[in-house]
């Protein structure tokens, strides 16, 4: 551990000794990793540590290692910092993420020292059954909720880690000539949207961590939380947990729990709109923010399991609506 860091650490926790005790993760393309410290002395017997290295690394699974992909990576951890700086305390325990314990910038090196979600929230799930899709989908509509006509001040200014601005490489490659040429339409078409909202920007099923009963989760990894259309989340947040089938099959049954409880979440603020006329625009944002996710897949890796039947015909009514 860094010197200075640990002297960092032992103060803001009141710990009087710190040891890594696992390797929870390594980051996206080599960036640094996650890491659970148990702490003597301290009020907390353990945190989560993610230790970012700002100097380019020299490689990407995809082979993406450009100047430019370097730089949305930097930017993205700043941004995450920020987050949890000077936003996450607005979150409650119905949107709930791990708590801010403090943060650590020497040279090219940062850390973020947070909660450790695991005695609450153990479980980490790859497929999901209706009744755990609902719980995310809970948490997603009092995220965005929450956080509705938010300037994003010091995050980004469009959420999501597929954004079109900042996928150019991969806007590059797409091979559909018609997804191609439509690409910057149907980002306006979701970038101008009357309710905008703060999105969590990478709302996979792999960044929810259940309760050992299922029944509560909260979420994790900020780095590309913005503003945008809450749609973008839910899209992506259900292509990651179902199968097209699945999709397909419970489509309208998602969609109308995950509008019941963002009425609910709607009704504890005090806006000066009817909740219908945010409901009737994200509805028609669905298919649109499917297709935008599809656009860059599209060019990052053609042929992902993600461009299914179901995405294809979400992309083909969008695109026949355009031309």
């Amino acid at each position: 551990m860094h010197p200075d860091f640990k002297t960092y650490l032992l103060t803001t926790t009141g710990a009087s000794k710190a040891k890594e005790i696992e390797m929870i993760q390594s980051l996206w393309s080599g960036y640094g990793k996650i890491s659970r410290f148990r702490l003597q002395g301290a009020s907390l017997d353990t945190v989560v540590i993610k230790h970012i290295s700002l100097n380019r690394p020299g490689g990407h699974p995809r082979g993406w290692n450009t100047s430019f992909s370097h730089r949305r990576k930097v930017k993205s951890y700043q941004v995450e910092t920020h987050w949890y700086e000077h936003w996450s305390q607005d979150c409650g325990e119905a949107c709930r993420i791990p708590r801010f314990i403090g943060s650590y910038l020497e040279g090219d090196d940062q850390w973020i020292v947070l909660e450790d979600l695991n005695p609450d929230f153990p479980a980490r799930k790859h497929h999901l059954n209706l009744p755990e899709v609902k719980v995310c989908l809970s948490w997603l509509a009092e995220f965005h909720m929450r956080f509705l006509n938010r300037t994003p001040t010091g995050l980004w200014n469009i959420g999501t880690y597929w954004n079109l601005k900042t996928r150019p490489d991969e806007f590059e490659q797409i091979e559909h000539p018609l997804l191609k040429s439509k690409a910057h339409a149907i980002d306006e078409l979701l970038n101008r949207c009357k309710f905008m909202t703060i999105v969590h920007g990478d709302a996979k099923v792999a960044n929810f961590c259940f309760s050992e009963d299922g029944h509560k989760v909260a979420a994790v990894d900020f780095q590309y939380v913005g503003g945008g259309c809450g749609m973008k989340d839910v899209a992506y947040f259900l292509g990651s947990c179902l199968s097209g089938a699945e999709c397909t099959a419970y489509e309208n049954e998602l969609l109308d729990f995950y509008f019941s409880r963002l009425e609910h979440s709607f009704r504890k603020y005090s806006f000066d709109f009817l909740f219908d006329e945010l409901e009737e625009e994200w509805r028609k944002m669905y298919p649109v923010a499917c297709t935008d996710f599809i656009r860059f897949i599209s060019g990052w890796m053609p042929g992902h399991q993600k461009i299914n039947d179901y995405n294809l015909r979400m992309m083909d009514s969008v695109l026949g609506g355009l031309t």
